[in-house]
């Protein structure tokens, strides 16, 4: 099936097969901030935005996403990196895998609540993975940056 992404502005038309999830098209299209974590939507490693609202990846088919705005951490890493320089001075960078999940998940929220408070943080991230922390660093770099990084 012919399909036209627009990904992070960029236009990429080529042809997909039916069942392919658009987590596969990214990867091949050298999107590598996209992870791939549990394949059934509930880790939140392969999170991306499609038309501006938070999406797994690794369950959304690519046809589906035919002349729609993907975007992924390379296309926000502006934001990402003021959100992640948090990150780093609270020292909660391990092995990073899990990261471009959450700094799309945190993008996401800020876009839709630019001033949440730490409950709804913790609530919005519930659903993103990290195998190595006890997420106690990242919502303390979440509230550094919330208190006066943005």
């Amino acid at each position: 099936m012919e399909v036209t992404l627009i990904i992070n502005g960029d236009h990429y038309g080529f042809s997909a097969e039916p069942d392919e999830v658009l987590l596969d098209t990214l990867r091949k299209l050298g999107f590598k901030s996209v992870k791939r974590g549990c394949d059934t939507a509930s880790c939140g490693v392969c999170n991306i935005l499609v038309d501006g609202k938070l999406v797994p990846s690794c369950a959304f088919l690519t046809v589906r996403a035919n002349r729609r705005n993907i975007t992924t951490l390379e296309g926000v890493s502006k934001q990402a990196e003021e959100i992640g320089n948090f990150f780093m001075a609270e020292g909660v960078e391990q092995c990073g895998f899990c990261t471009p999940g959450h700094m799309m998940s945190l993008i996401a929220l800020f876009n839709e609540n630019p001033h949440p408070d730490i409950e709804t943080v913790k609530h919005y991230l519930a659903g993103n993975m990290c195998r190595c922390s006890g997420y106690e660093g990242q919502h303390r770099a979440i509230e550094a940056f919330m208190g006066g990084g943005k």
